[in-house]
């Protein structure tokens, strides 16, 4: 028999992409993080430029120059980040970059706060890094924010590295300025590296993004293209730290990938340096879809609050398998909220980013459950 290594052994597979095998050909699917719209022809279209043109080889470990200048222009404009090309990687997807940076810099018996609820790669990349996973439980009454607060209550001399997710998933939450510069301080007084997981930066509804690369350079920023330009499927994403982070980083990357995709970078630039309106023709549209999906879960007495980005509710249902169980008969996939951190626990995730008439109908279905709180 051959047995895996005791870091893989306490790896679960993901509770998101089980559901998928479990339900019918006729359900509703509101378990994926994935936008439903096509990619942008202008972006679809420098990939078929690409391909002619015969740029089929591999690329810069970093990533194509013009791609990393341009990734550098938006995160001085638009974040107020100090980067240039050479403090940037362009990396298989946001999902690459996190465990990267958890390989690069998180020892055996390294503490990692995360938020909980959080994304669940987070915690499955520290522990295949062998680092201790630090939850911090977020509350419903602050809308799932992470504070100053949580973090020092949670502070050890082991402390190595915070996770931060603004926009969040699974939750929709966005940290306040004044909550990321208060973390971003203490990271810096203690040495402790934040890794800002800024994936749906553009997915926002009135609130205002701020990244804590802004106020600290103990920050490795991590954006992509995936959730915001519809390529889920190109998997390219970047990443950004002052150059000695980077030296280490760009360590994993290039034994772990040594490139993202030539033509998934060529995509990434014609999103980056195109037209805009694409995104905000998406981001309308999911906040159409958030609004119906909170109205008629708060309707039927699950407790919803309103997001503030990303694409997804999570509603407060008390027994969340049951609830996913009892969706599940009546064809609606979702997500139970401890999936995401045993804060959440009595949630579930649903995703907005099926179209208007499937939430719609998967909300009808819903009224069926025969268990109500």
């Amino acid at each position: 028999m051959i047995y895996p290594a005791n870091r893989v052994k306490s790896i679960q597979l993901s509770q998101i992409r089980k559901m998928f095998e479990v339900c019918s050909e006729n359900a509703i699917n509101l378990g994926i993080g994935e936008p439903d719209f096509d990619t942008p022809p202008h972006i679809r279209q420098a990939v078929i430029q690409a391909l002619e043109e015969g740029f089929t080889h591999y690329t810069f470990n970093k990533g194509i120059l013009e791609l990393r200048e341009a990734i550098a222009k938006k995160l001085n404009n638009e974040n107020k980040v100090k980067a240039d090309p050479d403090s940037i990687i362009v990396t298989v997807g946001a999902s690459e970059a996190i465990y990267m940076c958890t390989q690069a810099f998180i020892n055996k018996g390294d503490e990692v706060m995360i938020p909980d609820p959080g994304f669940l790669s987070y915690d499955a990349c520290i522990k295949l890094a062998e680092g201790i996973t630090v939850p911090l439980p977020l509350k419903i009454e602050n809308d799932f924010r992470m504070t100053l607060e949580d973090v020092e209550n949670n502070l050890t001399n082991k402390t190595k590295a915070i996770i931060l997710n603004s926009p969040s998933n699974p939750t929709g939450s966005v940290m306040k300025k004044s909550e990321i510069k208060a973390i971003s301080k203490l990271a810096e007084d203690e040495d402790i590296i934040i890794i800002s997981d800024e994936i749906y930066e553009k997915i926002i509804y009135g609130a205002s993004h701020h990244s804590p690369g802004e106020f600290t350079d103990n920050a490795i920023v991590i954006n992509g293209f995936s959730k915001t330009y519809a390529m889920t499927g190109f998997r390219v994403g970047y990443l950004a730290a002052r150059e000695d982070i980077i030296e280490e980083l760009l360590k994993i990357h290039q034994y772990n990938t040594a490139c993202a995709s030539s033509i998934s970078q060529k995509a990434a630039l014609a999103a980056i340096e195109g037209p805009q309106d694409c995104v905000k023709e998406m981001v309308d549209e999911f906040r159409r879809r958030r609004d119906l999906m909170v109205r008629r879960l708060n309707d039927m007495g699950w407790e919803t609050k309103i997001p503030e980005g990303a694409f997804y509710t999570f509603p407060k249902v008390k027994d969340s398998q049951k609830f996913v169980s009892e969706a599940l008969k009546n064809d609606v996939v979702t997500v139970p909220g401890e999936a995401f951190g045993q804060n959440g626990a009595e949630h579930v995730r649903m995703s907005y980013a099926a179209s208007y008439d499937e939430i719609k109908t998967a909300m009808d279905r819903l009224e069926n459950i025969n268990f109500k709180l």
